[in-house]
């Protein structure tokens, strides 16, 4: 078990959806740093002789799941999963999510949404009641950034929703650039009094790839802490 606690939340949240795994699975392999430790876990059955097919949601995600020698497929190969278990950013009561903070928002809905079941593993600094404490992905092709930036502005006031948009950097200083080839905008929205009034504002604007709202994806929250695991909705 890892040394810092909250890591070691993160790692019994992980555990507890590995139980789900069964031979012959089609596995969705989330992104991020609570999702790695799912991705350990499966690299464990999987070296114990367990058959299972994965896809990957980010390169990341692929290269860990290698190196472990998990057997990798593609949603054009495989493009109906059994099960996707991935990380969060935030969720409320409702089992609605904010992803996107490690960058794949936009292929971990696609690969969500393939699946017949996201499951969701989190510790417990991650809930809250309302949406929005954490900022809001917004995937967005480099073209016409500017005036993306100002179509979303307006799209998101017009919802009850205002904030800085910020544009995603890297440590060094240069843009982030996702594994598609796109930028990221984070909005500090605070919270967002609508969810879906904003997922439905924003997917129909020219210029963004995807928002990192998950709404009625998630079938099942794990939420771990120094007190034990919290399952919401139905993890079987």
């Amino acid at each position: 078990m890892p040394a810092d606690p909250l890591d070691a939340a993160k790692r019994l949240a992980a555990e507890k959806a590995a139980e789900i795994v069964r031979p012959g699975m089609r596995l969705g392999l989330g992104t991020g740093s609570t999702a790695k430790h799912f991705v350990d876990c499966v690299g464990e059955k999987v070296k114990g002789g367990m058959p299972l097919i994965c896809v990957p949601t980010s390169e990341a995600t692929r290269a860990q799941a290698a190196a472990l020698n998990i057997p990798l497929t593609s949603l054009d190969e495989t493009p109906e999963l059994d099960a996707t278990v991935d990380g969060t950013d935030e969720f409320d009561p409702q089992l609605r999510l904010i992803k996107g903070g490690g960058g794949a928002l936009l292929r971990e809905k696609i690969v969500a949404s393939a699946s017949k079941r996201l499951i969701v593993i989190t510790d417990r600094t991650k809930q809250n009641t309302r949406l929005g404490r954490f900022p809001l992905p917004i995937e967005v092709v480099p073209f016409g950034l500017e005036a993306t930036r100002r179509k979303i502005e307006s799209a998101a006031a017009r919802v009850g929703c205002h904030g800085a948009l910020t544009l995603r950097r890297v440590k060094a200083g240069p843009v982030f650039v996702t594994d598609n080839g796109n930028y990221i905008l984070d909005a500090a929205f605070g919270v967002i009094p609508d969810p879906e009034g904003l997922a439905l504002a924003l997917a129909v604007l020219p210029g963004v790839v995807e928002h990192g709202l998950f709404l009625g994806l998630a079938s099942a929250i794990v939420i771990a802490d120094a007190d034990g695991v919290e399952i919401k909705g139905d993890l079987r």
